[in-house]
């Protein structure tokens, strides 16, 4: 079948059909149609009417059909039953489509095979989408199918592949990979120019904090043609381009911009955000008062909105007050959020249960910061430093079980543990240290769930991020072979117009060789990449972990001392205590410092070990005058954790006074040798002391520590060596030494 002129029903001037034009090329407009049979007059139903780069919409029953698109935008009409058919939108008239029978009475072979792959293209397309949120490697998958389909001679394959990498970029933009998603933006206009994509472009870059970036982007973007609503967005992502390089002045007028668009095309939602980000400009700035009249705007338009709007505005607004100390108006403003997530939870609780997604690191990349401080666990915590930060601590009390409790049943171990430090504190504050001690321990056993939790997370981003790389190797693959398939044939094309066709063949059997070994090294190089970022981000996680031990036995014998009315000694250890903790976070970013600076902190670190355990040993700390500190290289927080158990699981314990002997010797040019030794009670005894409780834990500062080293050797060729010994012969007593052996670079 095919299909007749299509013609629009309505009688208008030339003058008129040009004022609606104007009027409405930036506008979304409803547009009503019709799809029937010429002869018959019976409608036509379940006829698929797409618009490109948009919703797809199908007729129904009576062949009827509404879709919404603007001025410009093409639709594609398409069935088996007919050869599909594209129409570009000219007017709001109703189209009336009619179709007739094929003079010729067959459709040909190829156009039933182009039938089939724009229907498997289409189907896979909507698959893609429908599955965007719940399965990132799923949705990739039918973005490759999709791909697969659209022919080297498909008429509409560029603006086919421009709407697939926009859908690939905003799979990634969804999951938090910035990075890819603005790739696949980038390759989306290249094959078809589109305002509303290269806004999403803008918007990647400035979720990479990428704002020199993003500020360029949206610049070009001020000089096209917009709509009100991208107009909104190009001024809003201005702003924040501004802001995010400190240049608040010109943040201000760019928001003011978008805020006054928005007033005019009654976006409310768009009104809050603004009105919100105005705050934080003028916060920054140091202006208080238009902050708070920004802030107050916000909290009352959101407050007319939805539950879920109104309790963020609120919490935002409480944040604002907590900065500036106006505890009160904090309180206030948080307690009434607090209602707003309990009317959501009970809603919730009523609706029916929501899908499962396929993998739990949705929990991990996906969950917005701003809604997870929407929860009453973080409310009531909140709440409860507002009211400890003003002495209140009866009042404090109440909210932080009311958040521990919420919290441990929603599994959200960070404000659990954070919720239980603070409960502990304030019981020591009111001098209740019973209560406060078993806060402490409380939290102590919490934090090494957490620590549990957090190694799973960071192998599931692993795996995911693993997923994520092969299925964008996939769709490169298909690139470049679509690539390759085009030198075959401009190579074929040619050999007919040259002699010597065998040599032409030899050539160009060799040219495609060369290409595939080229796609084979790039896929290489690409995993090789990908596996060292892994590395690099499992380094990142594990250089932030510091032994949260330690960090509690610091508090506790802090604890002492004032409880003994040491104020002097507690006032010192804290002094230094700050010093090394400063000294940990100068480092943590690195993955090595200079072996001078590993120790000096080191010297600090056994300075305040000694100082809380001066009746349990002596040490000494040795450095080979041959060795050049600053040359070496050593990731930071090596040493430590040995150090940590030489001191509380060998010397704490021995009866008489112990010695710790810490010696850095030259052994070659390239290579030194750090021994740790004490004369404490040997591994074996320490670890028949042990409580049933601290059996059940694991060592995390041991297993931080190999895991480091591992990953260090991977990535640097065997750079740290370890070993461990028990010393039990009569000369040196029982004890353990630990033996690391340190390689320059070279």
């Amino acid at each position: 079948m095919w299909l007749l002129p299509i013609t629009f029903f309505g009688q208008h001037n030339a003058r008129t059909l040009e004022n609606n034009k104007t009027d409405k090329r930036d506008q979304f407009m409803e547009i009503r149609g019709t799809v029937k049979d010429d002869n018959t007059l019976v409608p036509l139903n379940n006829v698929e009417i797409r618009v490109v780069g948009g919703q797809t919409y199908r007729t129904d029953n009576q062949g009827d059909f509404k879709i919404k698109a603007r001025i410009g935008d093409q639709i594609i009409i398409s069935h088996d039953s007919f050869n599909t058919v594209y129409h570009t939108i000219t007017s709001s008239e109703r189209i009336d489509v009619k179709i007739q029978d094929d003079p010729d009475g067959f459709v040909s072979k190829k156009g039933i095979r182009r039938k089939k792959l724009s229907a498997a293209y289409g189907s896979n397309l909507e698959a893609a989408r429908s599955t965007m949120t719940k399965d990132a490697a799923t949705s990739i998958d039918y973005i490759t199918k999709a791909l697969e389909t659209i022919e080297d001679d498909d008429t509409f394959g560029d603006e086919k592949k421009a709407e697939l990498f926009e859908t690939l970029g905003d799979i990634y933009a969804y999951w938090k990979q910035p990075d890819l998603a603005e790739s696949n933006y980038k390759t989306s206009i290249s094959n078809k120019y589109n305002t509303d994509v290269k806004i999403k472009l803008g918007n990647a870059q400035l979720q990479n904090r990428d704002y020199q970036s993003s500020f360029v982007t949206f610049d070009q973007l001020k000089k096209v043609r917009l709509n009100s609503i991208q107009r909104i967005k190009v001024y809003e992502g201005l702003g924040d381009s501004y802001k995010g390089q400190n240049d608040y002045e010109n943040a201000s007028k760019n928001y003011n911009i978008a805020l006054s668009f928005a007033q005019k095309n009654n976006s409310q939602d768009i009104v809050i955000e603004l009105n919100s980000k105005m705050a934080e400009v003028f916060q920054s700035q140091g202006n208080i008062n238009d902050a708070e009249e920004y802030l107050d705007n916000s909290v009352q338009l959101a407050s007319r909105r939805s539950k879920k709007s109104s309790a963020r505005q609120r919490a935002k607004a409480a944040d604002f007050y907590n900065k500036n100390n106006s505890f009160a108006k904090e309180i206030q403003l948080r307690k009434e959020a607090l209602e707003d997530i309990q009317d959501m939870e009970e809603t919730e609780s009523k609706s029916p249960a929501p899908i499962i997604v396929s993998d739990s690191i949705s929990a991990l990349n996906n969950i917005d910061v701003e809604d997870r401080a929407i929860t009453s666990q973080v409310q009531n915590y909140k709440i409860a430093n507002a009211f400890a930060a003003q002495s209140e601590y009866d009042e404090a009390i109440p909210y932080l079980e009311e958040s521990i409790k919420k919290a441990a049943s929603e599994n959200d171990l960070v404000v659990q543990k954070d919720a239980t430090r603070k409960l502990g504190e304030v019981y020591r504050e009111k001098g209740e240290l019973e209560k406060a001690s078993e806060a402490f321990e409380e939290y102590e056993v919490i934090i090494d769930k957490l620590y549990i939790q957090k190694e799973q997370e960071i192998s599931q981003v692993n795996r995911f991020n693993r997923e994520l790389a092969q299925r964008a190797n996939r769709i490169a693959s298909l690139e470049k072979d679509r690539e390759l398939n085009e030198s075959k044939y401009k190579l074929a094309f040619a050999s007919q117009e040259l002699a010597g066709q065998q040599k032409i063949i030899i050539y160009s059997l060799i040219g495609l060789s060369v290409l595939l070994l080229l796609v084979a090294y790039l896929m290489f190089r690409n995993i090789k990449q990908q596996k060292f970022a892994n590395n690099l981000l499992a380094l990142k996680s594990l250089r932030s972990q510091m032994n949260p031990h330690f960090i509690f036995n610091a508090l506790n014998s802090v604890n002492t001392f004032i409880a003994t009315s040491d104020e002097r000694a507690a006032n010192r250890y804290l002094t230094d205590f700050s010093l090394l903790m400063r000294a940990v976070l100068e480092n943590s970013e690195e993955d090595f410092i200079p072996l001078e600076k590993e120790i000096e902190l080191l010297e600090l670190y056994v300075q305040l070990e000694h100082f809380r355990f001066q009746d349990k040993f002596e040490y000494k700390i040795t450095v080979d005058p041959e060795i050049d500190i600053k040359q070496y290289m050593i990731p930071p927080m090596l040493l430590q954790p040995y150090v940590e158990n030489a001191v509380w699981h060998g010397l704490r314990y021995k009866s008489d006074k112990g010695f710790l002997a810490i010696n850095f010797q030259k052994t070659t040019d390239g290579t030194i040798e750090i021994v740790i030794a004490d004369n404490g009670i040997g591994r074996e005894k320490s670890k028949s002391l042990k409580t049933l409780n601290q059996k059940k834990q694991k060592s995390q500062g041991m297993s931080n520590i190999k895991k480091r080293i591992q990953i260090l050797n991977t990535m640097y060729k065997d750079k740290v060596d370890v070993f461990i010994s028990d010393l039990t012969n009569d000369e040196e007593g029982t004890g353990t030494r630990v033996k690391l052996i340190l390689k320059r670079d070279q």
